[in-house]
């Protein structure tokens, strides 16, 4: 054992028994971390658009080669620098310039937590107008929508949202994150389930259910391998400094390779039973899946005013929705946290509050530059909140990713160790994380950035 491997896991050890997961909670927590709203209204929108039941093949396979790998590789860091996403490659490599490369995905996941939770805030409104019968009292979901995120309203739910999440974490790793998880991941599988059957029962939903799973190859082009490898990559909640952060709370006992494969597992389930909700429900009533958060907050709300008991079925999705949202905005903030209080030895409860009004004030701008409500708050044809979203998906996250994969395939030599994999297994986890991984992210970097085109 190497003596910089050897030093980060006694700086581990002293870390209390609060500041670690159960094997269980952990899984449940980094499943939370990686479902989320994209699954939701992204997934079904690019894999109308790239080829239905091909694209969703696709992307397993993605899922399987680049996705896992990068995924099982962030864990192993965290694990074994024991630290924030910054200092535990100070740890494993010895070079304060890692650091300043992990510093870049905390400042991508106090960026993405700040525009993240507007949208958020909005799910948990939906929720509340659909459970009360208030949505379905209009004919006009595109105007109400327009009038919502246009308006004041927006800023309290997003308030909303992040003192939930900030309450969540001031509790702590097992009192707070685990426990959180532990409720929230069974509720959204129920939630999964009940609205998946309601989608299925739906008369004609046969034609929803063929396009998702019956395969037509014909319809793939490179443009949708590509996305389909960005749409594994983000959907895992790689690139955000959330797994190496996690990682660091595991348990030296914990195998990471069947924690990656669980954890896999849960987003692909998810993606799955999303597609068995959405695409039933769009082919029955007529609606296109391609679009994007329209098809949430616009589309879907008038199928669910033609639907028997629509309040009920529309409140639970957007309880979804909103439960799928929380458990990623938790692994967000806790980034951050994680690193403050390890850079500047604050308390987490000095931490989390100023992170989290901190972080609501960067989100007040996205918040208010939709709607054409503040016309200052866009530049160049697209508003404020559309350019934070850019610049994470495209830059910063596919960053921090490639940052990942060239530290375990080339800096960090007591990778074999922390990862407990076969001989044979590791080699071929060291020979994706070197020549394949980085070379398929960086083709996505360029694709989103416009650099290449297909």
């Amino acid at each position: 054992m190497s003596e910089q491997y050897q030093s980060a896991s006694q700086q581990g050890d002293g870390k209390g028994a609060g500041e670690r997961f159960s094997s269980s909670g952990f899984i449940l927590a980094a499943i939370g971390s990686a479902v989320g709203l994209g699954n939701m209204w992204k997934f079904p929108y690019i894999t109308g658009l790239y080829g239905g039941a091909a694209f969703f093949l696709l992307f397993i396979i993605c899922l399987l080669v680049v996705g896992l790998p990068v995924l099982l590789a962030e864990l192993a860091v965290g694990r074994g620098g024991r630290g924030n996403a910054s200092t535990s490659l100070i740890r494993l490599s010895g070079n304060r310039l890692w650091g300043g490369f992990g510093f870049i995905t905390i400042l991508g996941a106090f960026v993405i937590l700040s525009f993240y939770a507007v949208v958020a805030g909005w799910t948990i409104h939906y929720a509340v107008l659909s459970f009360t019968g208030k949505l379905f009292e209009h004919n006009d979901y595109a105007a109400l929508f327009t009038g919502f995120i246009g308006g004041w309203m927006p800023l309290l739910w997003q308030f909303i949202v992040m003192f939930l999440t900030g309450f969540i974490i001031i509790r702590g790793v097992s009192a707070g994150i685990e426990r959180f998880n532990k409720v929230l991941i069974p509720g959204l599988v129920i939630l999964l389930l009940v609205l998946a059957v309601r989608a299925l029962t739906l008369e004609g939903a046969g034609e929803g259910v063929s396009f998702f799973l019956r395969p037509d190859f014909s319809e793939l082009t490179a443009e949708s391998a590509l996305v389909a490898l960005g749409h594994a990559f983000f959907s895992l909640s790689l690139g955000m400094g959330a797994m190496m952060t996690y990682g660091a709370y595991v348990d030296k006992r914990q195998s990471l390779g069947l924690a990656t494969l669980a954890i896999g597992a849960g987003d692909l389930i998810y993606a799955f039973l999303a597609g068995l909700i959405i695409f039933p429900t769009t082919f029955v009533f007529g609606l296109e899946a391609s679009q994007g958060p329209g098809l949430v907050f616009v589309a879907l709300p008038a199928a669910f005013s033609a639907m028997p008991l629509g309040s009920l079925f529309g409140g639970l999705f957007f309880v979804l929705l909103a439960f799928a949202a929380l458990t990623s905005t938790v692994s967000l903030l806790e980034v951050p946290v994680a690193f403050v209080r390890e850079a500047f030895g604050w308390s987490r409860k000095f931490s989390v509050v100023l992170l989290t009004v901190l972080c609501f004030l960067l989100g007040v701008p996205s918040a208010l530059s939709l709607g054409n409500k503040v016309p200052a708050l866009t530049f160049g044809g697209k508003p404020f909140f559309d350019w934070m979203d850019f610049v994470c998906s495209n830059i910063i996250l596919p960053l921090g990713g490639l940052v990942v994969t060239l530290f375990v395939g080339y800096a960090w030599k007591g990778a074999s160790e922390e990862a407990g994999l076969s001989p044979w297994w590791f080699r071929l986890w060291l020979f994706m994380l070197r020549y394949i991984a980085p070379i398929l992210v960086l083709l996505v970097v360029l694709y989103s950035a416009g650099i290449i085109t297909l």
